[in-house]
C-alpha cells in the first residue's frame, strides 16, 4: 500500500486549518512580536505559508545545505498576499507530492550546514517533519492571535472563541 494518498489527505487536512488562521492575522500587526526573542508576526506567518514547499524540495533535491543556500525568508507584509503565497507553496508541494512514487520516498535526504551534518532522513520523513513543523508554527500563531484579542479558528477541536466546529 502506498502511504502518497494518506501523505496528500493529510496535506489538505493540515492546509484548512493554517489557511484558516492565516486569514485571521490583520494588516496592521505584521511587525508585532509578542517578546523580543519571539519572531514577528511577519516572520511566522511567512514561514508557516512557505512549510508545504519543503515537499517539493524534499522530492526534487537530495539535501539543504545552508553553508551554500542560506535561509533568506520571504517579506510579504498584507493577508491578501500570503494567503496567495501560501496557495502557490501548497500546490507545488501537492502536484510534487502526487507525482511521485513510494520509491523515491524512502530515499536519503540530508539537512546540513557545511561540512556538519544536522540529520539524515527519508524523503517521507521530512515531508512528516515539513507538516510537524506546520503545526508547531501555527500553534505558536495562535498563542500570537491570542494576545492580539484575535478569535481562534477551530482546528482539532473547538476554541473558546467559536466554540465548535
Amino acid at each position: 500500500m502506498s502511504i502518497i494518498p494518506m501523505l496528500l489527505k493529510e496535506m489538505e487536512q493540515e492546509a484548512q486549518t493554517t489557511r484558516k488562521m492565516l486569514e485571521r492575522i490583520p494588516n496592521d500587526k505584521y511587525q508585532w512580536q509578542p517578546h523580543e526573542k519571539s519572531m514577528t508576526v511577519q516572520r511566522l506567518a511567512n514561514h508557516i505559508a512557505e512549510l508545504p514547499g519543503w515537499v517539493a524540495m524534499a522530492l526534487t533535491t537530495s539535501e539543504l545545505d545552508f553553508a551554500s543556500n542560506p535561509y533568506v525568508g520571504t517579506t510579504i507584509d498584507n493577508t491578501a498576499e500570503l494567503l496567495k503565497y501560501f496557495e502557490e507553496t501548497l500546490e507545488k508541494g501537492r502536484s510534487h507530492l502526487a507525482q511521485t512514487n513510494d520509491d523515491e520516498l524512502k530515499k536519503e535526504w540530508t539537512l546540513r550546514n557545511g561540512d556538519h551534518v544536522i540529520s539524515v532522513s527519508s524523503k517521507a520523513e521530512i515531508i512528516r517533519m515539513a507538516y510537524s513543523q506546520t503545526v508547531h508554527h501555527r500553534a505558536q500563531m495562535g498563542v500570537y492571535l491570542r494576545l492580539l484579542n484575535i478569535p481562534l479558528p477551530p482546528s482539532y477541536g473547538p476554541t473558546a472563541d467559536e466554540g465548535s466546529f
